[in-house]
């Protein structure tokens, strides 16, 4: 015989956890990984498919979040190439942003020079 049923043992959480989880009210802004891959992947294919291939085979294999914002400084060099530096730094920037609060306190964009007139 078990002491605790499964039962018994999630109406206790129930009612010691103060009830169901809401969501917090900001929910709507978050991005999750695959978010934020098939945007990168959607600028990496505006590169020609020769140039592009390695970098969207890493995108689509990265398998955590940092792993992505790394891959970010070869999607940028791509960018950069093919649509030109202030370009590409404007479509890398709305990628950064989808970053925000899935990346450890180190892991933040530092301000670009190319900003300041």
């Amino acid at each position: 015989m078990r002491w605790f049923k499964p039962n018994l043992r999630n109406s206790l959480h129930a009612i010691f956890s103060g009830g169901p989880a809401t969501e917090p009210s900001y929910v709507d802004e978050m991005y999750g990984i695959e978010d934020i891959r098939k945007k990168m992947l959607a600028l990496a294919s505006t590169v020609p498919d020769e140039e592009s291939g390695a970098a969207r085979r890493r995108i689509r294999y990265a398998d955590d979040v940092e792993t992505l914002w790394f891959i970010r400084g070869e999607l940028m060099g791509l960018l950069a190439r093919n649509h030109g530096e202030a370009a590409a730094l404007e479509l890398i920037e709305r990628v950064s942003e989808m970053f925000e609060d899935l990346l450890p306190p180190g892991l933040r964009s530092r301000p670009s020079p190319l900003g300041r007139n």
